[in-house]
């Protein structure tokens, strides 16, 4: 019982949700607009955190300074892969209609192109810096200044995502397209426009997560991995297309991932990130939150 009433283990898990909001707000919000299952999205993450690593080791630079800069790399290669990929996919309804297969392997090729090209260029070694990791004590919490940082940014951007998606006109247009493609596009929303918002958006977030994800633990070319599965997970407990409701499944996910860890120990952590996987798809294939979402 001392166990869980740890304020110790309470801000562990609110770092970690922030970060598994942020990864897989991007991925809710790639699928639920596209039907694109984007299975390379780790590997965005793990772009973001080499951009703060090489910038902070070679050149000093903070992750901090590095976060917009691996926010514009990965939207700028969230453009690119949807003009040259997807784009011409989307257009067509002989190819539209299995587009959900087609991206999965498409997605997979450029995830195993990432990281051998990644392992190629930095080779596979785990590479880690420090930066920010004073202990402080807050209340009768001691934590690190870096997982503070982490959490305020991470639960900051959420919060500022989840006010763009209801608030602005943008956000709106996204909203519209994920309960209804063919009718939003009847009231007059450049779908295609809002597909390449989406896509700069989802990896910007992505790789964005990862320059927080490399201030508190190593990153190598495979280390994006873990984030994909647990963001497939994430958006199977919020519900497919649900951006609000994945921001409250990442907060369960990571309270049952760091409790249960606590409470049993670290090698089950697997065990509990797909038990409640299949837990929630045998239980609610819709998610926890999610509702049932019409068919293009």
């Amino acid at each position: 019982m001392d166990v869980l009433l740890s304020e110790q283990l309470l801000v562990s898990a609110l770092v970690l949700a922030s970060l598994y909001g942020l990864v897989a707000l991007g991925l809710n919000l790639v699928y639920g607009t596209m039907r694109l299952l984007n299975v390379a999205h780790g590997e965005i993450v793990m772009i973001g955190g080499y951009v703060a690593y090489w910038g902070f080791s070679r050149f000093g630079v903070s992750p901090l300074l590095s976060m917009p800069v691996a926010a514009l790399i990965g939207a700028l290669l969230g453009g690119v892969v949807y003009v040259a990929l997807f784009r011409r996919m989307l257009r067509e309804s002989r190819l539209s209609v299995r587009i959900e297969a087609n991206s999965l392997l498409i997605f997979f090729g450029i995830s195993i192109i990432l990281q051998n090209v990644t392992a190629l260029a930095f080779t596979a070694d785990q590479r880690g810096y420090a930066y920010l990791d004073r202990v402080v004590h807050v209340a009768d919490v001691s934590v690190e200044e870096n997982r503070l940082i982490i959490l305020a940014i991470g639960a900051g951007i959420c919060l500022c995502c989840a006010v763009f998606f209801r608030y602005t006109r943008a956000g709106s247009a996204m909203r519209a397209i994920i309960q209804q493609r063919d009718a939003a596009s009847l009231v007059g929303i450049d779908v295609e426009r809002v597909n390449m918002q989406v896509f700069v958006l989802g990896f910007a977030l992505a790789a964005l997560a990862g320059t927080l994800i490399s201030m508190t633990q190593q990153i190598s070319p495979f280390v994006g991995f873990p984030f994909t599965i647990s963001a497939f997970v994430i958006i199977i407990m919020g519900g497919l297309g649900n951006l609000l409701g994945s921001l409250v499944a990442a907060v369960i996910l990571a309270f049952v991932e760091v409790y249960g860890v606590a409470i049993v120990s670290a090698s089950f952590r697997s065990i509990l990130v797909y038990g409640v996987f299949i837990a929630v798809l045998l239980l609610r294939p819709q998610g926890l939150f999610g509702r049932s979402i019409a068919v293009r």
